[in-house]
């Protein structure tokens, strides 16, 4: 749309994350690969719910990370939209260090992860930095959002991902990334100011944060996702099986 008082247009990122994914296995277990994992059955009704909800929305783009549980998300979402989607490795979510024998991760460790982000030489269990995520996630963002084909662009990534390019929309630092919840098939929308001769970005706006289509008001959401991860794997350190579904 044309701003009422600039010589400029306004695009909208409508940007996701991925709906509840199968981290575990049908034993209980954890997955051998997070990358890998698809779809709960809850989750897919989730990503529907929230298709159901922008159902209205024109998307003229579509971009998700490329993990399986990016690419369902965003398809269940498109349904019948007939729109490509695009995959963009540099927006896969942050990458954990190695896991096997002699690696101690705790449930604590999982639940309050995201926290290390504060810390600049901060690191998600042991493995890539939270700098090195700001920095491929920004940069993936600046090329798509320096690209003047598109309006309206769906955007389904992932919640460390989220957090950075919502940091970068409010202006904020790296640090401000935990105070920012991100759960499951949750929509947050952005619109971009540009100016209509030389494409630059004028101004960033945050119109939403991490709505979700069956509980907008929150109040079944009480835990964060990473500390109903948490929960899971304290199950299985204790030898019971994880919660069967989180909200």
């Amino acid at each position: 749309m044309e701003l009422p008082f600039d010589l400029g247009v306004r695009r909208r990122i409508y940007l996701m994350r991925h709906a509840e994914a199968a981290y575990l296995d049908i034993d209980g277990r954890i997955a051998r690969d997070p990358r890998a994992v698809p779809l709960t059955a809850h989750g897919r009704r989730e990503a529907a719910a929230m298709g159901a909800l922008l159902a209205p929305a024109h998307f003229d783009r579509a971009i998700c990370s490329g993990l399986p549980r990016t690419v369902e998300t965003a398809e269940i979402v498109l349904a019948d939209k007939r729109l490509p989607l695009e995959r963009v490795a540099e927006l896969e979510e942050v990458r954990g260090g190695p896991r096997g024998p002699g690696v101690s991760i705790t449930a604590r460790d999982v639940a309050y992860s995201i926290w290390e982000a504060e810390r600049p030489d901060g690191r998600f269990l042991g493995g890539e930095s939270y700098a090195d995520l700001h920095t491929r996630v920004t940069g993936a963002l600046q090329r798509i959002v320096a690209q003047p084909t598109w309006q309206r662009l769906l955007l389904v990534a992932h919640g460390g991902v989220n957090r950075v390019i919502l940091a970068w929309a409010l202006g904020a630092p790296l640090g401000a990334m935990p105070r920012m919840e991100q759960d499951s098939a949750c929509l947050n929308v952005i619109d971009l100011d540009h100016d209509r001769d030389s494409q630059a970005l004028l101004r960033t706006t945050v119109r939403g944060l991490n709505l979700t289509a069956a509980d907008p008001a929150k109040h079944e959401h009480w835990l964060t996702s990473l500390e109903r991860q948490g929960q899971e794997l304290g199950a299985i350190l204790g030898g019971g099986r994880g919660p069967e579904r989180t909200s």
